[in-house]
């Protein structure tokens, strides 16, 4: 219960964060993971990436993918293999992870589904010039991609920003979990785009700003900040899809701004409801 704009946002980044013990059971459960995978194949490196990794995933865990990148031999790579190739990593886990509930390939990974949380398994190889090469049935074909240097960008960011951005980003994603209508790196990408050149003063503003920009970005072509792909929003590929968002974020950035104006007219109540409109599973109610 808070009375002040500011204390309210101050609850909503503590409701955002996952805790320290979740912390420790990613990083074992990507060590197990990682274990089992060594026994079927010629892994060359391995490490955790994704929202994770970028330190912007939020609460709860167990709605939340967990990404493993897994470096494998060139020795497994088919230009038309990237099915087979995740059916494979589903064989290998699944004679361990017996009681699972589910296991199967999704898109660039082989997800597991834990009574916890989700683990994404992503099967990579170097890519020559840098980067790495993923698999995509959704595209069909291997994507260019460089998660050490997304951390990288967003590490700068985040210090450009007096490390207001982190905590701005999963505020959005918070907006965004109940919702469903981005995937994760389009969203964290729309939010980098939108703020470039820009300063975060609140996070109120910083919210609103984020959406009003939203708006025209959606529309067009985002490209990957490490510069691995032209548009990373490739999935949002009908009018109609671009449209949703177009929607959704117009009337996000119009309940930020009337609370806004109603903050500054003293009506702290108003305010704190309007943005609970916005973020249902996380903010704070008046009191």
């Amino acid at each position: 219960m808070v009375r002040t704009i500011a204390d309210a946002f101050r609850v909503l980044r503590s409701n955002l964060e996952i805790t320290d013990l979740q912390e420790q059971t990613v990083a074992g459960r990507q060590k197990a993971i990682r274990e089992v995978l060594e026994r079927d194949f010629d892994i060359k490196e391995t490490f955790l990436t994704g929202s994770y990794r970028r330190s912007t995933m939020i609460r709860p865990l167990k709605e939340a993918d967990v990404d493993i990148f897994i470096v494998l031999d060139v020795k497994y790579y088919r230009e038309d293999g990237k099915k087979a190739l995740l059916e494979s990593i589903k064989k290998s886990l699944r004679k361990t992870y017996t009681k699972t509930p589910d296991i199967r390939p999704d898109g660039s990974a082989v997800t597991i589904t834990f009574t916890d949380f989700n683990v994404d398994v992503v099967p990579a190889f170097y890519r020559k010039g840098g980067g790495y090469l993923i698999p995509s049935l959704e595209l069909n074909k291997w994507i260019s991609t460089d998660p050490k240097k997304h951390v990288e960008i967003w590490t700068a960011a985040n210090k450009a920003h007096n490390n207001d951005l982190v905590p701005l980003i999963k505020m959005i994603k918070g907006w965004n979990k109940s919702r469903g209508l981005f995937k994760s790196f389009h969203l964290e990408a729309l939010i980098l785009k939108a703020l470039d050149g820009i300063t975060i003063t609140d996070y109120p503003s910083g919210m609103r700003y984020v959406f009003d920009k939203g708006i025209k970005l959606v529309q067009y072509k985002l490209a990957d900040p490490a510069g691995y792909s032209d548009d990373v929003g490739a999935h949002v590929d009908t009018k109609v899809k671009i449209q949703l968002l177009v929607d959704r974020l117009t009337w996000a950035r119009d309940r930020a701004k009337e609370a806004e104006a109603m903050t500054a007219g003293g009506n702290v109540a108003g305010a704190i409801e309007k943005w609970g409109l916005i973020l249902p599973s996380y903010f704070p109610r008046y009191g």
